[in-house]
C-alpha cells in the first residue's frame, strides 16, 4: 500500500477518534436519554462539546474531498513526491485542525483549514494532469 493510501487510513482513523470523542462529550452533556432515540428533538452542543461537533462535520467533508483525489491518484498509479507531500500537509493540517476547533484558536484554525484544503487541491490537479 502506498504511503498515500496510509495516510487516507490513518485520517478515517483519525476521524473515527474524533467521533468518539465527540460522542463522549455529547453523551455528558446531552445524556443517554437523548443520544439513544432518533433524536428528533434538537440539542445544541455547547461550549468544547459543541466546537468538537462541528470539527467532526468538517472533518467529514474533508475527508469526502480528500479520499476521492487519491483514490484516483492510485488507480492512475501516478503517485510521487509531490503526492506525498501534499497528502502529508493534508494529515498534519487535518490532526491539528481539530483541537485548534476546540480550543478556540479561531485563526490557527482557519490557517490549519487552508492548508488541507490547498493539499487536497493540488491532489486534484496532480491527478488531472497526469497521463
Amino acid at each position: 500500500m502506498s504511503s498515500e493510501l496510509n495516510i487516507l487510513a490513518l485520517y478515517g482513523l483519525y476521524t473515527a477518534l474524533v467521533l468518539l470523542a465527540q460522542v463522549t462529550g455529547a453523551m455528558g452533556q446531552a445524556g443517554m436519554g437523548y443520544l439513544l432515540p432518533s433524536r428528533d428533538e434538537h440539542r445544541t452542543l455547547t461550549g468544547i462539546t459543541g466546537r468538537l461537533d462541528r470539527a467532526l462535520a468538517n472533518s467529514v467533508i474533508a475527508m469526502a474531498l480528500f479520499a476521492p483525489a487519491v483514490l484516483v491518484l492510485a488507480l492512475k498509479d501516478d503517485f510521487g513526491t509531490g503526492t506525498l507531500t501534499a497528502a502529508q500537509a493534508f494529515l498534519v493540517a487535518r490532526v491539528l485542525y481539530v483541537p485548534a476547533y476546540g480550543l478556540g484558536l479561531t485563526g490557527v484554525r482557519t490557517l490549519l483549514w487552508l492548508v488541507g484544503f490547498a493539499a487536497t487541491v493540488v491532489l486534484y490537479l496532480i491527478a488531472l494532469m497526469a497521463g
